[in-house]
């Protein structure tokens, strides 16, 4: 019964290539955090906040090891905006009461009748959810346990004081023997929900970006030496890197561990001496970019180390549209997919070959987590990254900026090519009157018929078309004739993928998209006037759609 629970399959803290702080480092914040975690006289939730940058994550991997390694983790959910299941809300409870239940016995004993009894309980409301998945079994158990759920906001939520945060609120003093460690940055609808007058009191703040420098510093410059030791060591350079490159590179990075991070990625090239490298950083111009409201000093952004890194590693001479429109419609594909794309997928979407993204991407390889196999998914290294390059404000090299209204226009259009170029009625030529259930090698036609890029295509059109506000006469044409001709094929292809649920929230985003953008376009159209038959994606019979089935606005006025 708990394996069909819903949950995200990939949000804890053993999942994925995450890693924790450098033994040796943040030694202070990483105690004072075990020391709260055992006091239960100390408030239930601990909010670890901070610039983007500053380590939170690897805080949180750290703490979440030692608490697993001395038996005293319960569940973590580990946000994040590049997959679809580790940014929905609605799935961080169900999630955490899957892990506890697996961590305890008698918590798993109240659980599962509780399944039983409503097994759509993890589509119910935040409240709900908390309520009845999390607080009943540890209260009925008497369980105590420590929760880590960082990146909150990485989580998409669209209130304006997070609605988690108001639900924990008002639920978390029913379960006293329970501790919460959040991380996130300190956006507005994070704040507001920490400033909650329930959850206010109950709330133990960390300011991360305010440790006294001196500390930070020293973190820094320990993970410096022994990462670039180790590049001296393989590369057999004596007396490299110099002290006085050391304090260079401490400064520069004004406490934010993700520069020091960009910069041993960056001179940890297959090929290229990391000394000549290090000389492109020490050469950086001064910078006075900043991020959000946070002033950088001069001579010290991420943005000036990111842009160097574009500059140096694309080696871009003179300006060639062509060339750069495939940078940018490349990395664009690495930053604005709903979930990360294999090279492969992304060059079979963008119309591009293989190779031509493997060298583009290759050559900014210290900017992303990238495989040598193309059929391994990319994405950026961390959150900054994207941060830069989609804010002209930072990118101030036009040449490599990505405009997310026009990348977004350009993936959904392109989604709509290969959906419009590629689908046909019964793709997978599967047998009448039989359920999905009951055709035993599905996912090898799956994987025969439907391309990593076609699947994206199919469950993400939505995603990126709503982000489209201008030029939507660009990609009425082809969101026409996907409606008219290729709309019931769609249906058995999300249907075959298990993505029927997601269907249905991506029509309704398309009326609303319709009916606030197109505005004088928009006209309502009848499924009958598509076609007066659908071929069941679970039965493959043939049925007449009733008009009160799926009586949607699909149409354009011609």
């Amino acid at each position: 019964m708990l394996n069909t629970c819903r949950r995200s399959r990939g949000a804890g803290y053993q999942h994925g290539d995450r890693r924790g702080c450098l033994s040796g480092t943040r030694v202070a914040i990483l105690d004072e955090i075990e020391s709260w975690t055992k006091d239960f006289d100390k408030c239930p939730v601990y909010w670890l906040n901070g610039l983007a940058g500053t380590g939170k994550s690897a805080i949180a991997q750290s703490t979440a090891e030692r608490l697993f390694a001395d038996g005293r983790l319960g569940a973590s959910f580990f946000c994040s905006r590049d997959f679809k299941d580790c940014s929905d809300l609605h799935l961080i409870f169900p999630t955490l009461s899957f892990q506890l239940a697996y961590r305890y016995p008698d918590f798993r004993s109240v659980l599962v009748p509780l399944l039983q009894s409503n097994p759509d309980i993890g589509y119910e409301s935040l409240c709900n959810q908390m309520e009845k998945l999390i607080v009943a079994p540890l209260k009925e158990k008497d369980i105590s346990t420590v929760i880590v759920i960082d990146a909150l906001d990485e989580c998409t939520d669209d209130e304006p004081q997070s609605i988690i945060l108001s639900v924990m609120g008002r639920l978390v003093e029913e379960i006293p023997k329970v501790k919460f460690f959040i991380t996130g940055r300190p956006e507005p609808r994070i704040q507001s929900g920490f400033r909650l007058q329930l959850l206010r009191p109950l709330t133990e703040i960390f300011v991360l970006h305010t440790v006294e420098h001196s500390i930070i510093n020293a973190d820094i410059r320990r993970f410096l030496e022994t990462r670039l030791s180790v590049l001296a060591e393989r590369f057999q350079l004596v007396g490299w890197p110099s002290d006085e490159h050391i304090d260079l590179l401490c400064q520069r990075a004004a406490g934010f561990f993700v520069y020091a991070v960009a910069t041993v990625k960056f001179l940890d090239h297959k090929t290229r001496s990391p000394a000549q490298r290090l000389d492109v950083i020490v050469n950086l111009p001064g910078s006075t970019t900043h991020e959000g409201q946070t002033r950088y000093k001069s001579k010290t952004t991420i943005d000036s180390l990111y842009a160097s890194i574009l500059e140096v590693a694309l080696d871009f001479g003179a300006e060639d549209p062509v060339v750069d429109s495939e940078v940018r419609s490349t990395i664009g594909a690495v930053v604005l997919v709903v979930y990360p794309l294999p090279p492969s997928a992304i060059a079979e979407l963008t119309g591009m070959k293989t190779e031509q993204v493997m060298m583009i991407l290759t050559s900014i390889q210290s900017l992303l987590v990238l495989h040598d196999d193309p059929s391994h998914p990319v994405k950026p290294f961390h959150k900054s990254f994207p941060d830069f390059i989609l804010d002209p404000s930072r990118c101030l090299n036009k040449r490599f900026y990505i405009s997310p209204s026009a990348l977004h226009l350009q993936l959904a259009t392109n989604c709509f090519k290969l959906m419009n170029d590629t689908l046909e009625q019964n793709l997978l030529s599967l047998p009448d009157y039989a359920l999905n259930s009951e055709v035993e090698d599905l996912p090898e036609r799956v994987k025969g018929h439907i391309s990593t890029a076609l699947e994206y295509a199919c469950k993400s059109w939505h995603n990126h078309l709503s982000e489209v506000k201008e030029d939507t006469g660009y990609i009425l044409h082809d969101l026409h004739y996907f409606l008219k001709e290729r709309f019931l094929s769609w249906l058995e292809v999300v249907s075959v993928v298990g993505n029927v649920r997601d269907a249905v929230i991506a029509l309704k985003g398309l009326i609303q998209w319709l009916q606030e953008v197109c505005h004088g376009l928009f006209a309502v159209l009848n499924v009958r006037e598509l076609t007066p038959y659908f071929r069941c994606p679970q039965t493959r019979s043939f049925l007449i759609l009733p008009e009160t089935t799926l009586s949607l606005s699909l149409g354009f006025m011609k």
